[in-house]
């Protein structure tokens, strides 16, 4: 970013946070990623070039460290940045975030978010199986849980524990903190099968945004 030629703290910080995509990767980095790929898929829209880029800015301005074993993570001036980050989720919970346009209600991304939140800790093991089929969107996903939630984009060939159908927004809204899972099944915004059991473990294990209970409070 061309330097606003003000000596003044936020014009300093703008220059360093203004750039596209850069708050993002704050963001992420934030709430527990830390691999190259990982921030690449957690944003579509961001090149690897980029990535790369915007990776080396925030590396020399002493805000993330790339470790050795290929890593990154925030240091302390990085870290001093999360009220900074959640502020504005704050913000735009209170004032901008209205209803999801088409555009915004990724169902990638949006599995991809779920599916790293999961407190995998209870689910019954060796494995549980999770069946996301849209009502609103052709693609299907598998969360996958052996040793650790992954995301399958064809059929795993696994038994199914929890079929989760719902259409985007009403996932979305459920994710992002709007109302609870419970409650959205309850409304039959979400409609969960599977055996007692298995849908007990799996509403247990849902985890929804880092900056859900923010949407929760500031969008009432």
């Amino acid at each position: 970013m061309k330097s606003y030629g003000q000596y003044c703290p936020i014009s300093r910080t703008a220059e360093l946070l203004g750039d596209r995509w850069t708050i993002h990767i704050v963001r992420d980095l934030l709430t527990g990623t830390n691999r190259f790929n990982e921030l690449i898929r957690g944003n579509p829209g961001l090149s690897r070039a980029l990535l790369t880029r915007r990776l080396h800015q925030l590396t020399t301005a002493g805000v993330v460290e790339h470790h050795d074993d290929g890593s990154y993570h925030l240091t302390e001036s990085g870290r001093d940045l999360e009220p900074v980050v959640f502020g504005l989720a704050t913000w735009g919970a209170r004032w901008t975030f209205g209803e999801p346009t088409s555009t915004e209600l990724d169902p990638d991304l949006l599995l991809w978010w779920l599916h790293r939140q999961l407190d995998t800790t209870d689910l019954p093991r060796p494995r549980f199986t999770v069946y996301v089929p849209f009502t609103d969107h052709p693609n299907r996903y598998w969360i996958v849980v052996e040793d650790e939630a992954s995301i399958c984009l064809a059929d795993p060939g696994f038994d199914i524990d929890v079929t989760l159908r719902t259409d985007r927004a009403a996932l979305y809204r459920t994710y992002l903190g709007r109302i609870s899972l419970a409650e959205a099944r309850r409304r039959g915004d979400v409609e969960m099968t599977g055996s007692r059991h298995a849908v007990r473990a799996f509403l247990t294990a849902f985890r929804q945004s880092p900056v859900g209970e923010i949407v929760a409070t500031e969008s009432r």
